[in-house]
């Protein structure tokens, strides 16, 4: 069997888009997950240690407490593997975790005879659901949003560039009332930003409670030892939010908050890649040629969209995914069943594709130059647009059916600025208003469209 390695790799993400999702083994790997979950024993384990209502597990002095620390923090992939030994014997991943703890505390004298205190009155879900709460913060701030935020810059810089150029419209594929190209990327910067709020703000729970949620083997140690203020504190203290309400798992509904809000995002920009693909091909855009790449095995002269096709494609993947664990994971039979066991260790994959997606957008993005030739010539070539504008003066007139006349006029027509004038010319209207109708240009009839990226400006100044 061949060693494991980019060219080997089952799944592309460690495989041809490695390069890209390298930062996330650290994240969403098996390693991370069992780092995670030493991290929540050991951080378990001093909590109860500060506790003045566990008196059989006295204080730490600082150098105690700084050994117990250094378990998880200076854990490794040679720890990890360690664990995963103690896992085939024990056929546990989270009782193996527990060894390996107790076996550190072995080499701590102040701590020895206490081993019994870690993974106190704990089900394996009370560590598992805090771990992956941990992952999936660090996920979300530390990797998703960043990126999220330079595809919302690099957004809102092309929309300020070209608030000023017109284009036309295409609604239903056909031509329309004209807009600018800034005014239209403005519209995905808006909906990026509130799409991005809902991603930061949705809360990260975390539950310690036991087996089934009631504290029933904490309090039958310390009956009367106020277990719901531990439980919440130790949860916070990790920086998660509190669930106070729960089965022996955390129930997940936090999760298909956060990943329906972000196959949202997801869908956002496999708009905007349609988008942009489609003003390639028209002519709009033009993609700066990299020296050395090939467009096409046989044509020479292509510049393939190909890194807004690739975005679309594991956007698609990735919202697949992350559509399953939303419906899934918060389904769960009586008080715990284990068919969420395997579906979350699949919650870097989501966000492996996701990411890869981003990133080609991104890409993509940074090869566009505008083609204002090709956009004034559909312009120019479209005076047919101007009938709503005449029939909508027409209508502050009084004209009778103006709607109707223009619609006889110029539905499936191309109207050239001779066309347009003749039209005009004969309409029975005041002087000053067939001026402004003669005024009026596909190329000027933008309406706020600048004003509107400008606002956009403000909003960036606000925040």
């Amino acid at each position: 069997m061949p060693e494991l390695s980019s060219l080997t790799a089952v799944s592309p993400i460690d495989g041809r888009y490695g390069a890209r999702t390298a930062p996330l083994r650290e994240v969403f790997s098996e390693f991370a997950l069992i780092r995670r979950r030493v991290e929540v024993e050991v951080a378990w384990f001093v909590h109860l240690a500060d506790d003045p209502g566990i008196p059989e597990l006295p204080a730490l002095s600082d150098d105690a407490r700084s050994a117990v620390l250094a378990i998880a923090s200076g854990f490794s992939i040679e720890d990890a593997e360690t664990v995963k030994a103690t896992e085939r014997t024990t056929n546990h991943d989270v009782k193996a975790v527990e060894y390996f703890v107790k076996h550190g505390l072995d080499g701590i004298a102040a701590c020895r005879a206490h081993r019994e205190f870690v993974h106190f009155a704990c089900t394996s879900e009370d560590i598992n659901n805090l771990a992956h709460g941990l992952m999936l913060t660090s996920g979300r701030n530390d990797h998703l949003l960043p990126v999220l935020s330079e595809i919302t810059r690099q957004l809102s810089a092309i929309a300020k560039r070209y608030a000023d150029i017109p284009m036309l419209s295409r609604t239903h594929g056909q031509v329309a009332s004209p807009t600018t190209m800034g005014k239209e990327i403005a519209n995905v910067v808006h909906r990026l930003r509130r799409a991005a709020a809902t991603l930061a703000s949705v809360p990260v729970l975390g539950k310690l409670n036991g087996a089934v949620g009631n504290f029933n083997a904490h309090l039958s140690a310390y009956p009367a030892h106020d277990w719901t203020s531990t439980s919440r504190t130790f949860v916070e203290s990790l920086g998660l939010d509190w669930n106070p309400m729960t089965t022996q798992i955390e129930p997940h509904d936090y999760i298909a908050e956060l990943f329906h809000a972000l196959a949202r995002i997801n869908t956002i920009l496999i708009d905007l890649d349609r988008d942009i693909w489609s003003y390639i091909s028209i002519g709009y855009f033009k993609q700066r040629a990299v020296p050395g790449e090939t467009g096409s095995s046989t044509m020479p002269h292509k510049v393939n969209p190909i890194d807004f096709e690739n975005s679309e494609g594991n956007l698609g993947i990735a919202n697949a995914v992350l559509d399953h664990l939303s419906g899934k994971l918060p389904i769960s039979r009586w008080q715990r069943d284990l068919t969420d066991s395997t579906v979350l260790r699949n919650l870097g994959v989501g966000i492996g594709h996701t990411l890869i997606g981003w990133h080609s957008t991104l890409k993509g993005l940074g090869k566009l130059e505008i083609d204002e030739s090709c956009i004034r010539r559909d312009l120019d070539d479209s005076w047919e647009v101007l009938a709503e504008p005449i029939q909508t003066i027409m209508r502050k007139f009084g004209v009778d059916e103006p709607y109707e006349q223009l619609k006889a006029l110029t539905r499936g027509q191309q109207l050239d600025q001779a066309s347009v004038e003749r039209l005009i010319a004969d309409l029975e209207l005041p002087d000053d208003a067939k001026a402004a109708m003669r005024s009026l240009t596909p190329a000027s009839y933008v309406g706020d469209a600048s004003r509107m990226v400008g606002l956009l400006v403000r909003e960036e100044l606000a925040n």
